[in-house]
């Protein structure tokens, strides 16, 4: 991950204010100017991250701190709770110690930081608002750690939708995405984003159509952090198997 190296070793600079600089600021050892604005100098001139590589980085310190206050939830972090979080850093993202170090300082800062959940959510759509299959990504990020323990709680549940709200998810979408981790509608049609009762020329269009929103080159390139690029790999074949199982039960 280009930029956590940058950051890390104070060779660059950038600029992010909100709880989520705040958050970055405290968890990589720096401060903030009377902007809110923190800065990293390099010597005597300074650098700064590239745009690409600023929301590659919001979006990093926003799950972090995101799924912080979801686990907080209840007052209290579970060992169920870490250990999900701990799945999630090794088994999907695969983070490497120097990034799971990062993530790992982030959590705690989140933790103790007196910003709210939504005001981290609202900070990341505003980053995001014209990209919405980034934002739908990060909602099925923090549907899956919150599932990951087995079941959702009526706290994680009023968090998560919140988020929804923020990120002007509908209650469809929502029930959407939900339902890859909680049962509740046909998982195969709901990766597709579609009922049940469509027509099989809608099937077709609409897989088209998500496959071509999916494409990993598309996704890369929208300021993703490597490691969540596999995440965005994994809906891709998610959506060509969903395609593929509804395809062969009605016989298309």
């Amino acid at each position: 991950m280009g930029w956590l190296g940058k950051v890390v070793g104070g060779t660059i600079g950038f600029a992010l204010g909100g709880p989520i600089g705040a958050v970055a600021g405290a968890a990589f050892g720096h401060t903030f100017d009377k902007k809110e604005a923190l800065y990293l100098s390099s010597g005597q001139s300074q650098q700064r991250l590239s745009t690409n590589e600023e929301s590659q980085m919001t979006f990093f310190v926003a799950a972090f701190s995101m799924l912080a206050k979801i686990a907080k939830a209840d007052g209290m972090v579970s060992e169920k709770e870490i250990a999900s979080i701990e799945g999630f850093m090794s088994q999907d993202l695969n983070l490497n110690p120097e990034s799971r170090n990062s993530a790992v300082n982030i959590f705690r800062q989140a933790l103790n930081s007196n910003e709210s959940f939504e005001a981290f959510a609202f900070q990341f759509h505003a980053a995001f608002s014209n990209q919405p299959r980034v934002i739908e990504l990060m909602m099925d990020i923090l549907l899956r750690v919150s599932a990951a323990d087995g079941a959702i709680s009526d706290k994680e549940e009023f968090l998560l939708l919140s988020a929804a709200g923020i990120f002007n998810l509908s209650d469809t979408d929502y029930a959407r995405l939900k339902s890859r981790y909680v049962k509740a509608v046909n998982r195969f049609y709901s990766v597709l984003k579609i009922d049940e009762t469509a027509t099989n020329e809608e099937i077709k269009r609409q897989y088209r159509t998500m496959v071509s929103e999916y494409h990993p080159d598309k996704i890369e390139a929208k300021g993703l952090p490597d490691e969540f690029i596999t995440l965005a790999n994994d809906k891709f074949r998610e959506i060509q198997e969903a395609y593929d199982a509804i395809r062969k039960e009605r016989g298309i």
